[in-house]
């Protein structure tokens, strides 16, 4: 099939683009959050092509991958088509709900000709979905290899922009757990954080570093943590376990059904993780087969085969490929 879809989420989008398809990418002047085009710092098959916005309309899609609730109307006035009306829609909503949780209703609530696929059991949980139909196709994560060394009897953190998401990413958090550990924050804007705490010489900063090297890095630390209050699944969560790190994690969201006991630690009480990095730090041999439990997990839950077939399954549902010729 041939599938237009924005360059939202990178991580995400990197494994959606392993799938036997041809995927197109709008891009604008600029590369603005609307037209990024094709990553830059992940690796994308060649079946992915950017095509500038303005030619957007001679393109034949057989389908629309929507991530955000304004690319309903980018996606109408840059092809001239309606999605769910003139061409099939798909809507993936990778975030948690804000403002009122209980109460807050998606943007496609009230309609019914646009599928809504929730990336996490929590977040169809808590978002009041309304009329649209409704699915779940949980994470897959391209598999960058056991990695693990845990030479540094330090903690790995990936978060980006740590300083606005404050509480929603735990940042606050992170100096009680840098007294016991030291840190290692991975991800964009991540260069002031040291002096914004107040926690110099007890936490490192890596600003944006390409995919592969993140890795590289990230699996020379102990253990990885995930401070995270509210959030749908953070990709790096599960990426950490496929490297083969031990994970100490905040027991919220879908981080709960993620680690399994095995694998880590995951509660509510900060004293509790801020013990089981010290544990972890002090003890390579169980940090080890903590990790090893961790990766074993992820991949069955969080494979790529599972989750690509588990969306060429919805996209045969409803959509039928065309024959690839573009309009006139």
């Amino acid at each position: 099939m041939r599938i237009l879809f924005w360059h939202v989420h990178g991580s995400w989008a990197t494994a959606f683009v392993q799938g036997a398809h041809d995927y197109v990418v709008p891009l604008t002047p600029g590369r603005c959050p609307d037209g990024r085009g094709r990553a830059r710092t992940y690796p994308w098959p060649g079946t992915v092509r950017e095509v500038p916005c303005g030619r957007l309309a001679r393109e034949e899609f057989d389908v629309v991958v929507l991530q955000r609730p304004h690319e309903i109307e980018l996606a109408e006035r840059w092809t001239g088509r309606r999605p769910g009306r003139d061409v099939p829609a798909v809507y993936v909503e990778h975030n948690t709900p804000a403002g009122d949780v209980p109460h807050t209703r998606h943007p496609l609530a009230g309609r019914d000709d646009i599928p809504l696929v929730h990336v996490t059991h929590f977040n169809a949980l808590f978002w009041d979905s309304g009329l649209a139909p409704l699915h779940v196709i949980e994470h897959g994560v391209v598999d960058p290899g056991y990695r693990y060394t845990g030479e540094l009897a330090r903690a790995g953190v990936v978060v980006n922009e740590p300083i606005r998401r404050r509480r929603v990413a735990g940042t606050d958090l992170l100096p009680g757990f840098a007294a016991a550990v030291p840190l290692d924050v991975f991800g964009m804007k991540v260069t002031g954080l040291p002096a914004d705490l107040g926690t110099a010489g007890r936490l490192g900063v890596f600003e944006d570093l390409p995919q592969g090297r993140m890795h590289a890095e990230l699996a020379r630390r102990r253990v990885y943590l995930h401070p995270y209050r509210w959030t749908s699944l953070g990709l790096s969560l599960i990426e950490a376990m496929l490297l083969g790190m031990p994970v100490v994690a905040l027991a919220t969201t879908e981080a709960v059904e993620a680690v399994p006991p095995e694998a880590g630690v995951v509660s509510t009480r900060p004293a509790t993780l801020v013990d089981a990095l010290q544990a972890f730090a002090d003890d390579p041999p169980r940090a080890r087969q903590a990790g090893k439990a961790a990766r074993a997990s992820a991949l069955t839950r969080y494979g790529l085969e599972r989750f690509l077939a588990d969306w060429d399954r919805l996209f045969r549902l409803s959509i039928r490929p065309s024959s690839g010729t573009p309009p006139p």
